[in-house]
């Protein structure tokens, strides 16, 4: 039983040192994101399949998947969009949400920010082809944004929670970075704004300066390419490698 307790997949770098560290047998296997999207997204192709213009800005507006977390960070998303969209009239976004449900409550936001004149395209799901479609990403701290990432797409991270659990957490994590990129890629690759800092005008400022600064988003680009290169790894059959000496140990007890 020890072998199957002990032993860990895990799917990042640095999961392998921490686990190992504790004393557990822990084999790195890859993201299967990794394995799952391109390193080279068709922006042009997406736009197409979006019905996007061709080259007008477009930012991926990506609230979050819980209904919690919608009701945190859309209106602060859709505030953001409005102070961008009368500096960049030219802007248009584009937000992927998961399920009736989630759609209803960020339709709901818009109404209560007056913002139904967006040009704000709300889609099911897509997510990828949202990402792959945009310059720059707005999006919620979590998993999207490594799929940002690993589209090689410039993001703005945001975070809010409730002030309880943000003072719990301050108190009991210390790390740098909040975000998935700049945690696995071991420095500020993009700005992350958390808590009080998150703000429309914050957001908003760190989102335009980027759509209009095309050599800064090509520098986002190469740290995302490693990272993509550093993930990549079969993952499916890297654990299957790892897990079939522990099968056939398993099994070669049960037949003694």
């Amino acid at each position: 039983m020890k072998d199957y307790v002990s032993h860990l997949l895990v799917l990042f770098p640095f999961e392998e040192a921490l686990y190992r560290g504790a004393g557990l047998d822990v084999t790195f296997v890859g993201h299967p994101l990794a394995d799952e999207i391109p390193e080279d997204a068709d922006r042009e192709a997406a736009r197409e399949q979006l019905r996007l213009p061709a080259h007008a800005p477009v930012v991926a507006v990506l609230p979050g998947s819980r209904q919690s977390e919608l009701d945190m960070m859309s209106g602060m998303f859709i505030e953001a969009a409005k102070l961008l969209h009368a500096r960049l009239p030219s802007v248009r976004f584009v937000v992927p949400l998961v399920t009736r449900e989630t759609r209803d409550l960020f339709e709901a936001a818009l109404y209560r920010h007056k913002a139904r004149d967006l040009p704000m395209a709300l889609l099911f799901g897509h997510s990828r082809e949202a990402l792959a479609a945009c310059d720059v990403a707005l999006a919620t701290s979590g998993t999207v944004t490594l799929e940002a990432a690993l589209t090689r797409r410039a993001m703005v991270i945001a975070y809010r929670v409730a002030p309880l659990s943000y003072s719990i957490a301050k108190r009991l994590i210390r790390v740098p970075h909040v975000g998935l990129p700049n945690i696995l890629c071991g420095e500020a690759v993009v700005p992350e704004f958390m808590q009080h800092d998150a703000t429309p005008e914050n957001l908003a400022q760190a989102v335009g300066n980027m759509l209009v600064d095309a050599p800064f988003r090509r520098s986002i680009e190469e740290p995302f390419l490693r990272l993509h290169a550093d993930l990549r790894r079969d993952s499916a059959e890297c654990a299957a490698d790892a897990l079939l000496p522990l099968v056939r140990g398993a099994a070669s007890r049960a037949a003694q």
